[in-house]
């Protein structure tokens, strides 16, 4: 009985930390958080800048539209429309210098700011860029997984 439990203990335990790392690192990848946000009706908005979602390699795959927007009183939003983003840990939303990057390296050497964690790998939805940044000095707009310092998802911004 007692080389049984040397045996079962330590089997047990090895068996539930792996299926929980497991879990973890890979349930995004069959789970979708989906979201529908609808803009502010108070809100008179004008769009300044566009662009669309595209894959960043075989594994990391986007699609849909970004608006940046502007209100009468001066508040600039990031509006995602028609998205979705293959699921993984940590993503965010970030507006990036680079005015189309190709890899992660490209992010990392370019400037950057968070708009915060992404809301739903599925949907509309909408961000508020901070006070004081200069929208024009980005190019871009990337879904971005900060744990692992990858790019899921760029999409170079054009003139409205």
């Amino acid at each position: 009985m007692l080389r049984f439990l040397k045996i079962a203990i330590p089997v047990f335990v090895i068996g539930f930390v792996t299926g929980n790392a497991f879990w973890y690192l890979f349930s995004p990848l069959w789970i979708d958080r989906e979201v529908s946000e609808a803009l502010p009706a108070e809100f008179m908005l004008t769009a300044i800048r566009e662009g669309r979602f595209r894959d960043a390699d075989f594994a990391h795959k986007g699609e849909g539209r970004v608006r940046i927007m502007v209100s009468d009183a001066g508040t600039v939003l990031v509006r995602l429309t028609e998205f979705s983003v293959t699921n993984g840990p940590d993503l965010e939303v970030w507006l990036v210098g680079e005015a189309d990057p190709q890899s992660s390296d490209d992010v990392k050497a370019s400037t950057w700011i968070s708009l915060g964690p992404l809301k739903g790998n599925k949907g509309d939805q909408t961000y508020i860029v901070p006070d004081g940044a200069d929208i024009d000095s980005f190019g871009s707009v990337v879904i971005w997984c900060a744990q692992f310092g990858v790019l899921f998802s760029p999409a170079p911004l054009s003139e409205v």
